[in-house]
């Protein structure tokens, strides 16, 4: 990959243009990582749970799930950092932020993505933290952040899709 970078940045002579479809990809591939998760958690993990027999839930909560977290938490940090330069390489991240004419749809894919990742690290993961006994908690403390972080991450799924929507959408009617 290095290698393709080097020579593709050299061989079409628009680093500035090479850069935001470098990061462009990265932002995909992150952001494909982090909903990606974030629908295993939803639709596979949290529904299956109940049905794990008692002896093979420590398998999942002390060894799949915060391994799942670590990647859900860092995929969701590098999609915002890399949709952010992005942003700012094509000029548009202000007018964005503050959702001007014709880039309203952009700015509310963002906004909500921001929120979406807000939630992860200060909602979800200090609850996951907790409901699988990272770090110590009582049990009726575990039951209640448990609950907290499903909610919680329940409603990113909920956001997904209007800011994946918003996101494409954008990018069909052009001026990204």
């Amino acid at each position: 990959m290095v290698v393709v970078a080097f020579w593709a940045h050299g061989a079409y002579g628009n680093p500035s243009a090479y850069y935001n479809g470098f990061f462009r990809f990265l932002h995909v591939l992150f952001g494909i990582m982090w909903i990606g998760l974030l629908y295993y958690f939803n639709f596979v993990q949290i529904p299956t749970m109940p049905k794990v027999p008692a002896e093979l839930k420590p398998g999942v909560s002390k060894f799949i799930a915060p391994e799942a977290l670590f990647w859900f938490r860092y995929a969701a940090l590098f999609t915002v950092i890399t949709g952010l330069i992005v942003a700012w390489l094509s000029g548009y991240a202000h007018d964005a932020l503050v959702l001007g004419e014709g880039f309203r749809l952009i700015g509310l894919g963002m906004w909500l993505a921001l929120i979406m990742a807000f939630n992860v690290w200060f909602l979800i993961w200090p609850n996951q933290k907790r409901a699988l006994g990272i770090v110590p908690a009582e049990d009726a403390v575990k039951a209640k952040s448990a609950s907290t972080a499903m909610i919680f991450s329940r409603l990113n799924t909920l956001l997904s899709i209007p800011m994946l929507y918003c996101m494409v959408t954008q990018g069909a009617l052009g001026g990204l």
